[in-house]
Formats: structure tokens, C-alpha cells, sequence
């Protein structure tokens, strides 16, 4: 199934998250077991997701790696048994879990290390001729919050996606295949990830599809709240569906959410206040 092309509309597409793991932040491990997976995945599917994210390995801060044998465990069968349905994007960082789910049917890498984690990635995308998206990134879950220093956080995340973006064509992937996700919550405080929703048409006017990545982060339940009174994980959709409507002004190309259907109806809303849809 390919890969849905970008809307005319300015609303962007919908990209449902599917976790097969037992440590997630944002849903604990509710959808570990393939056959939950497939299930949640499907789910989503008739909210109106129009692709998945299936991933193995969770990138929360301090979160443990996961062997290779483990990660094509968790997600050959979910990205086998929901690539007939939509476009699958398989969430990894290792070149051997994106070639194998790829033969299962996936039509996208979402590789939150940019290439970095696997230096054999570009290559596998670049023959494979499939996109990629390249998240802003600066180190594995253990370390990375130790790592957000920054002089200008939005020129240093453009600065170093531009970086990414060059690696990847060198490798070989042609360049209108390569996408990219600030990295909201990666190696970056909370102030951080306002200032670059501020200013995300900076990383729009890159050139490249980008993919915005809010949903249920740390920085979303403390708006408007102090450490204390923090919002837990699932609190968070209301939070996340505004930064989608946000997203949607700015040229963004996909939202990765876990809330499908609060996100399909947010961004409803804005096509009947755009006079786009229908409203009867």
C-alpha cells in the first residue's frame, strides 16, 4: 500500500500510534500482545487514522533497550496483519527491523534517531526507495534529557536536521523521501518544546513533509499546571488535539497521535470553520 500523498486542504494526515510494548508512558502496555495490537490498530483504522505507526521499542526518558529478536517479535505480525488496511509506518531504529518489517508490508521508516542509532539505515531506505522520517535526536532514552543544551533551540534542531537530511542523500535516499520531526520531548525541557511549536513554520520552510509528534508528552500535561498538579498521560488529549489544530496552520504534513478519534474531530472542526467538509 503506498504511502498517502500530502492533502490539498492544509489538514494534515493522521497518524495512529500502535505501542507493542510493556513500558510505554503513554499507555502502559495495554496493547503488548500482538492480537491487542492488531485490535487496537484496527480500532483506530475506523476512527479515521489515515496510517500507523507500529513500533517495538519505547523511547520514553530512561526506557531499556529491547534486543533485536524481542523488537521483530513485538512488531513483524502487528505490521503483517494491519499493512491491508493503511499505509504502516514501522517506528525503529535498527536497519534489520526496518528491512524485515518492510517485507511484512510497511511503507514508511520512522526512525526518531534520523539515522544516527544504525548507521546502515540510509542505505536499507535508500534501496528499499521508501521515506523516511528523520527525527531530531541527540541520544538514547537512558541519557538524553541530559543533552538539552541548547544556544537557539529552533536554528540548533534545523541546523541538525539539515545535517540529517544531507547523510540520508548521501546514502542514497532521494531527498523528497526524507521527512522530518522536530522531536518534541527528546533531548529538550519544556520550554524547548514551546518555543519550537512556536516557531515550526522554521522547520516547515526546510523543503521536506514534516511530522509533528505531541501527543501525551510531559510538557503537554504540565500547560497550564504545576509538577504537582501534573496531568497524567491519558489527560493529555484535549492538550494534544489543540497542538494538532495548531499543527494544521503551520504546513504540517502528519500528526502521530494516540487519541485518533479526538484528533479526527478536531480537525473537522476546523475544515467547517474553513468552509471545507461537511457541516450539516
Amino acid at each position: 500500500m503506498t504511502l498517502p500523498s500530502a492533502r490539498t486542504t492544509g489538514r494534515p494526515l493522521v497518524m495512529g500510534v500502535v505501542n507493542v510494548t510493556p513500558d510505554s508512558f503513554s499507555d502502559g502496555g495495554a496493547w503488548f500482545t500482538p492480537e491487542a495490537a492488531l485490535a487496537h490498530g484496527r480500532e483506530l483504522v475506523a476512527q479515521g487514522a489515515d496510517l500507523l505507526d507500529v513500533g517495538g521499542e519505547s523511547t520514553r526518558p530512561g526506557a531499556e533497550r529491547p534486543s533485536t529478536e524481542e523488537e521483530l517479535r513485538r512488531v513483524l505480525p502487528v505490521v503483517a496483519g494491519l499493512s491491508s488496511l493503511v499505509p504502516v509506518s514501522v517506528d525503529t531504529m535498527r536497519s534489520e527491523v526496518a528491512a524485515l518489517a518492510l517485507d511484512a508490508g510497511a511503507t514508511l521508516v520512522n526512525d526518531v534517531s534520523g539515522g544516527l542509532a544504525d548507521p546502515q539505515m540510509g542505505a536499507l531506505v535508500a534501496e528499499r526507495g521508501v521515506p523516511i522520517v528523520a527525527m531530531h535526536w541527540r541520544g538514547h532514552s537512558a541519557d538524553m534529557q541530559s543533552r538539552a543544551q541548547y544556544d537557539d533551540v529552533v536554528a540548533d534542531v534545523v541546523a541538525e536536521l539539515g545535517e540529517r537530511v544531507e547523510a540520508l542523500v548521501a546514502a542514497g535516499v532521494a531527498r523528497e523521501d526524507v521527512l522530518l520531526d522536530p522531536g518534541l520531548g527528546f533531548a529538550k525541557l519544556a520550554h524547548h518544546n514551546w518555543e519550537l511549536l512556536r516557531r515550526l513554520d522554521e522547520v516547515s520552510a526546510m523543503g521536506h513533509r514534516v511530522v509533528l509528534g505531541a501527543s501525551r508528552k510531559k510538557f503537554l500535561g504540565l500547560v497550564g499546571r504545576t509538577p504537582q498538579t501534573e496531568r497524567p498521560p491519558l489527560e493529555r488529549d484535549v492538550a494534544t488535539a489543540a497542538t494538532t489544530l495548531y499543527a494544521a496552520q503551520h504546513d504540517v504534513w502528519a500528526v502521530r497521535v494516540h487519541d485518533v478519534a479526538g484528533t479526527v474531530d478536531a480537525l473537522d472542526v476546523a475544515d467547517a470553520l474553513a468552509g471545507r467538509g461537511a457541516t450539516s
